[in-house]
């Protein structure tokens, strides 16, 4: 049985290493990566990314974003 996301709210409140899923896409924002194609630093932290910043797949919002685990 393959184990599914649980989603546990806002990104305000999540950890610096929290996973976060996009909402519309399900494009996944993983700190260790951070975004390069954008100019995210890896281990850049959700919550630390800029107010502008957008999925890189559809362009949804920060808001937009979920916290995972798994």
């Amino acid at each position: 049985m393959n184990a599914q996301p649980i989603f546990e709210g806002s990104f305000r409140d999540a950890p610096p290493d929290a996973v976060l899923e996009c909402g519309v896409c399900w494009w996944r924002y993983e700190p260790e990566w951070g975004d390069p194609e954008h100019g995210i630093a890896p281990g850049t932290a959700f919550s630390a990314l800029p107010e502008t910043w957008s999925c890189p797949q559809c362009q949804a919002p920060k808001h937009k974003f979920m916290v995972t685990r798994s």
